[in-house]
This record gives structure tokens, sequence and C-alpha cells, in this order.
């Protein structure tokens, strides 16, 4: 093999086994999909340990992937639960999976999740620090977070979180600027503390060189934190956000230059009217690089139904440029989620990225709409359980009903619009 990173392949035009796969599965030219990987528009994280993994692409012209978290914590350490709920997102078609564990013993735990997925795996290699070192974060030495990095990447780890552009310039900018809610990434607030204590830069920005040889090595995509994005509409689209974001783009032709893959993090909290401009200016800044996304939740009242806030958001973020949707639950803000909130989450993203993929014309993604609209022509009901997004739960509505016809459902009963067309029609 000589390339080492599936960025390297592109940039000789070498067509890799994962890009033939990805080129398959979204129905785009194996040249066209190698180009734009090339201009890195396009990312197929694919760390060379991974030997379970099927391969999926994430950017321009692809169809909008989704992310679940998950993983142990010192509050809640079932193994046997997160693997559930591993099992869980995988039957549910997540593209990709975060193990955020922070507690016990997390590499036993981050080798059981890729060993068994086939979906991507990603981390934020800082919230291990408890767990390899055995001292919180802020008693780490500048060289402790290239090691955590090592680690993962080792492990089999196909993109991480690194918040490499909380510089010292953009804590300063923070300062000048106050916000409602300061930072909100427990990543970023981390690396704010550890800065703040030792009065030093932030190790992953100092050190940016060393963390891209360790990406290099194993083919790990870089996804670069948004220590700063917005936890609340007031914050929206700030100086602090924006001072990041110019960070990260040149932060990216940097890891371009040693042919490591890119991702860009973005928001957040941010209101309905503003998402469109963050993506062109997020695309701009950061040279095009593909766009990750929590939410963005486009209003903060509503603690309990959050990932029908983000889904909104979710769907105008991906139809005006984000390529990855990081799911939320109906759980955020006020604890750890359980299965059926994870099962909320993941059909509410799953319904934004297909939205938006519609409105992309991405190939494929309307004709799944056509063949339900073709099914409900003809009341169809198995069929329609069958192109659902979650069959068992239609069927299980359907049932539920107890309606005396065959045909039609409670809701209009003998007035079905759809029965009585069929008799003139």
């Amino acid at each position: 093999m000589n390339y080492k990173t599936q960025r390297e392949a592109a940039s000789k035009a070498i067509i890799t086994p994962e890009m033939q796969r990805v080129a398959k599965e979204e129905k785009m030219d194996p040249g066209d999909l190698c180009s734009r990987m090339a201009a890195g528009q396009i990312v197929i994280p694919a760390n060379h340990n991974h030997r379970s993994l099927e391969a999926r692409g994430i950017g321009a012209g692809l169809k909008t992937k989704i992310n679940v978290n998950l993983g142990i914590s010192r509050d809640c350490c079932d193994w046997a639960m997160e693997l559930l709920k591993v099992e869980t997102a995988l039957k549910m078609q997540a593209d990709a999976i975060m193990d955020l564990s922070s507690y016990g013993d997390s590499s036993a735990f981050r080798q059981r999740l890729i060993a068994i997925s086939g979906a991507m795996i990603g981390t934020v290699p800082i919230y291990d620090a408890m767990a390899v070192f055995g001292k919180p974060v802020f008693d780490l030495a500048s060289g402790d977070f290239l090691r955590l990095v090592e680690i993962h990447a080792r492990d089999g780890v196909d993109f991480m979180t690194i918040h490499a552009g909380l510089n010292l310039a953009a804590v300063e900018r923070l300062h000048k600027n106050r916000r409602l809610t300061s930072i909100v990434s427990r990543g970023g607030s981390m690396l704010y503390a550890w800065m703040n204590i030792n009065r030093a830069e932030n190790p992953f920005y100092e050190h940016f060189d060393e963390l891209l040889e360790i990406c290099r090595e194993y083919d790990v995509t870089l996804s670069l934190g948004d220590a700063c994005r917005p936890g609340c509409l007031h914050d929206a689209t700030d100086a602090a956000q924006v001072e990041e974001l110019i960070s990260l783009g040149e932060l990216t032709l940097r890891a371009w230059e040693k042919d490591v893959q890119v991702i860009i993090e973005g928001p957040g909290h941010m209101a309905i009217n503003e998402i469109a401009a963050n993506m062109v200016l997020q695309k701009k800044l950061c040279h095009g690089a593909p766009f990750y996304v929590l939410g963005p939740l486009v209003t903060d009242i509503a603690p309990g139904y959050d990932h029908i806030t983000s889904a909104i958001g979710g769907a105008i973020a991906a139809y005006n440029g984000a390529d990855f949707l990081c799911y939320v639950t109906p759980a955020e803000h006020l604890r750890l989620p359980n299965l059926e909130d994870m099962a909320e989450g993941i059909n509410a993203s799953r319904i934004a990225a297909h939205a938006a993929d519609i409105a992309k014309g991405i190939p494929g993604a309307a004709e799944w709409d056509y063949k339900m609209s073709e099914a409900r022509s003809r009341l169809d009901w198995e069929t329609m359980f069958a192109l659902a997004l979650d069959p068992d739960k239609a069927s299980r509505y359907r049932a539920e009903s107890g309606s005396p016809s065959e045909e039609t459902c409670t809701m209009c009963g003998e007035l079905c619009a759809v029965r009585t067309m069929k008799e003139f029609v």
C-alpha cells in the first residue's frame, strides 16, 4: 500500500477499497468521490486498526450522516447497558458512534466497541484522562494529551474530537466578549481550566504537528472541536465562536499538508434565521471541509423535547451545507439518556438528515418517499410498514387502533379519502 491515509491516496488519484464501497453506496462516480476527497470536501474515517469497519463517507454530495453518543462514566458505569445501546444504534442504522467514556476500564470498553461495530467510531481523548492516568486533566503534563490521542488511535478509533482551536487568542476574545453561558463544551471547559491553572498554551494547539503525525500514522480523521460553540441562542454567532472558527480553518490547511482528513464541528444553540449564514461561514473559513453539527437547537425552552428542537435545526443546517449531525435526545440538559431516549434521538436525527437529503437532491432520497406514497395510494399497510423509518412503531400504532376495517385506519374510517377516490379514479 503506497499511501498512509485516505487523503493521501485521493491526492494520488488512487481509488481505495473504502472509496469503492462509499461510491457504490452513495451512487457516486468513484473518480468524482476521489477528487472531492483530494479537495478536502469529503472524508472517509477509516483507522487502519478498525477491522470490522464498513466504510462510510461524510461530505459534499453524500447522504447526511448521523452520530450517536454513549459511554461509561462514574455516575453510570453499566457496561451491559452501554453495549445494548451500541446494539440498538447499529440496528437503527446510525452511521457513527462516539464513545464518550470517562471512567473505569475505558480502553477495554472502547476495544470491545470497535471490534463489534461496523459504524465509524469517534472519541474525545481528553475525557479519558482520569481513566488512563488516574488524575484529573488539570494535573496532566503537556505531553500526556498526545499520549491519550495515541492510545485511542492505536485502539482503532476512526475520528477524534480535538479542541485545538481554543488557543490563548480565543480565550482573550472570550474574556473581552462575555457570554451568557460561557463555554458549554465539556472538552473545551477542561482545556480552558488547564490553560488557566498552568498558565500555558493549549497543548493540542502548541503541539499540533505532533498530533498530526499520530493521526497520519493510523489514518485518524481529525474532528476539530468547537470549544466555543454557543450554549444558548443569546451567544450564537458571537466573537468567540467566529474567532475559534478562523483558527480551525488555519489548522485545517496544516492538517491537509500532512494528508490528515478533517471534519469541523459546529453549533450548538442557534435561532433558525442564523443557521444558513453559519453554514456558509464555516464552509468559507474552513475551505469546504465537512461540517459536523450538534443540532443546532433552535430554542432554549424545551427540555424534554430537545430531540425535536435539534431535528428542526439539523434539517435546516444539513440543507444549507452541514454534512454530519450529532443526535440529541429528549434527555439533553437533564440526564443520561436511556434506551428509549436514544431511539427517539436517532429517529429524530434520521428524519432531519433525510428531509435535507431530499431537498439537496441526493440520489435515492426522494425515491424512498415515492415508494411510500405508492403504498399509501394502494392502502397497502404491510408495504407501508416495511418502508417506514420505524417499522415496529408504525405497525404497533396500527394494531393498537383496533380498526374494524382492513383497509382504513381509525382517523377517517369509512370517510377515508384514499378509499373513496379508489372507487372513482
